[in-house]
């Protein structure tokens, strides 16, 4: 029986060995060709740019190319499909941002055509920002707690405008209704600059808006930001007080992401080299620059903390959704 246990503990072993040699020689042989980085979202947009910033570095770092390639449509569900059933060998990434992995499952029950956690494989957060909450310029809100109190002295009458049903303006101000009691009419619009030019004309009387967008209109006075959706002030917009810190709104969090992506079953030995890899470009002073310049927080993580994130994250939005009553199949 002895005999019998050590044969099996050398054979696991030697399994063990074999399999860390594998992977070492995969990733020892990856890459050999161009690589293909996904963004589900036109060119100009945040991810985009995003994509742009850590592909050059991370290309120079392979010794190959890394080409960003658009693939826009569907709030980002048509790319991050692409993806989810491409070929799983280290040649197929994606940049995309939280809808299509956190809430796109639970509006497009029918027609989402994968699922985030079983056909994506996370590689890294690469940065994060909070959304801003802004006004017209001469709203009478001039703070978080007037802007509720005005509300409720409209019953009904405000109105906020926010990107599309089921996107982050839309759910966001949604679970700022539910949390202040207030209800205001929500009006969907084709793109942030279309909510700019409504808010600053007062035609919007408030909006969430990632703040890459709204800040640069806030600094010129064109329109005025009452708060922000991280926890705790954020380094991006400094001196703007979160919502979380308004008394009875303790929790309230809102933080756009985005984050890198493999197809599910790429080999380990390649996800890991591209989680140092995207943790070492991170790291680097100029691109940290750049990266903050978009109002982001340049910020990495490891593939089970990003796991861990979709699935917290989809727990409070899920919520939302289900009050709402929303689908968008």
């Amino acid at each position: 029986m002895l005999k019998f246990l050590q044969k099996t503990v050398l054979a696991a072993a030697t399994g063990v060995a074999l399999l860390a040699s594998t992977g070492a020689a995969i990733a020892a042989d990856w890459p050999k060709k161009t690589i293909q980085m996904v963004v589900p979202f036109p060119a100009g947009s945040s991810p985009d740019v995003l994509a742009r910033t850590i592909a050059e570095p991370m290309s120079q770092a392979l010794g190959q190319t890394i080409i960003v390639d658009n693939k826009p449509g569907a709030g980002g569900n048509i790319g991050t499909r692409f993806v989810a059933r491409a070929k799983p060998d280290g040649y197929t990434l994606l940049l995309t941002i939280n809808g299509p992995m956190v809430t796109a499952p639970t509006l497009y029950k029918k027609s989402l055509g994968y699922d985030p956690l079983k056909d994506l494989q996370p590689i890294s957060l690469v940065g994060t920002s909070p959304n801003v909450l802004i006004v017209p310029a001469d709203s009478p809100a001039t703070n978080l707690t007037e802007f509720i109190e005005l509300a409720k002295k409209e019953k009904g009458a405000l109105n906020y405008g926010s990107v599309g049903a089921g996107s982050a303006s839309h759910l966001s101000m949604a679970m700022l209704e539910h949390a202040a009691d207030i209800e205001l009419t929500h009006i969907p619009y084709s793109g942030f600059p279309q909510i700019i030019s409504g808010v600053i004309a007062g035609d919007i009387h408030g909006a969430f808006m990632v703040p890459g967008i709204a800040m640069p209109q806030v600094n010129s006075g064109k329109i005025r930001a009452l708060a922000v959706t991280s926890l705790e002030e954020s380094e991006l917009v400094p001196n703007m007080p979160p919502v979380a810190a308004t008394k009875g709104f303790e929790g309230f969090e809102a933080i756009s992401w985005d984050a890198l992506f493999v197809p599910s079953g790429t080999p380990e030995a390649i996800v890991t080299r591209l989680n140092e890899l995207t943790q070492e470009v991170l790291a680097r002073p100029e691109v940290q620059e750049k990266i903050r310049a978009l109002y982001f927080t340049p910020e990495s993580s490891s593939p089970a903390a990003m796991t861990e994130r979709i699935q917290s994250e989809k727990v409070v939005w899920d919520e939302v959704i289900e009050r709402l009553q929303l689908t968008l199949d």
